[in-house]
């Protein structure tokens, strides 16, 4: 969704996974083993989103909410889709904007949002458990907590419409499995994405602009 933006992927050739391996900046592992490295490694997405906008997809998504109820659920941790209106988003991923306890990362308490002039986080900044800030990310092996709350909307979905996404990592991957049968699947991406689950998809191949421009013209 955001790679049209100048954000780049982490699964795609050229993309971050290929620059960096998982287990050092995406694992709390690796957190333990090097928190500089994870720290830094965050630095440099969160300075990047300084630089990119929200592109013609984010743009006609958050459209959509003039026509309809809009649930937005990303796997992507930047702010792309707000800052382009979309006024209700589950990120299943955690979100880059925001800091939090390296000894509590999902207590309400101690999540903070960055404003830009803070996005460089140092060594010694501490949560208000005296603990260092991490990002407020899941990372891999890590529980996703809203996973439950996207699920209970995609069960009581009227459209489902997925965009630009492999259906390789779960749970975000499984998410299609709680869509009702009676209800039409829109998949938006490039590429050949496989559907597992033997379900109807109207399938766009096109990238995320163009293919919500042929969307929304078929829905509104």
């Amino acid at each position: 969704m955001s790679a049209e933006s100048g954000i780049s992927t982490f699964r795609d050739a050229g993309g971050l996974w290929d620059k960096y391996p998982v287990e050092q900046v995406a694992t709390p592992e690796g957190y333990a083993a090097n928190p500089k490295l994870v720290t830094d490694f965050y630095n440099e997405r969160r300075m990047q989103l300084l630089t990119v906008e929200p592109n013609r997809g984010h743009e006609l998504v958050a459209e959509l909410e003039k026509h309809f109820n809009v649930t937005v659920i990303t796997q992507n941790v930047d702010n792309l889709h707000e800052r382009a209106g979309s006024t209700n988003v589950i990120h299943l991923h955690g979100e880059l904007t925001k800091v939090t306890s390296s000894w509590q990362p999902n207590n309400p308490k101690y999540i903070k949002e960055l404003k830009p002039e803070e996005f460089e986080v140092k060594m010694g900044d501490t949560a208000a458990d005296g603990s260092q800030l991490r990002p407020f990310i899941v990372w891999f092996g890590e529980a996703v907590p809203m996973i439950e709350t996207a699920i209970d909307y995609c069960m009581k979905a009227d459209i489902f419409l997925i965009i630009g996404t492999s259906l390789n990592v779960y749970p975000a991957a499984g998410l299609l499995n709680y869509v009702p049968a009676n209800v039409p699947v829109y998949l938006i991406d490039p590429k050949q994405v496989p559907i597992a689950s033997g379900r109807q998809v109207h399938v766009i191949q096109k990238g995320a602009s163009a293919g919500m421009e042929e969307l929304t013209k078929l829905l509104v």
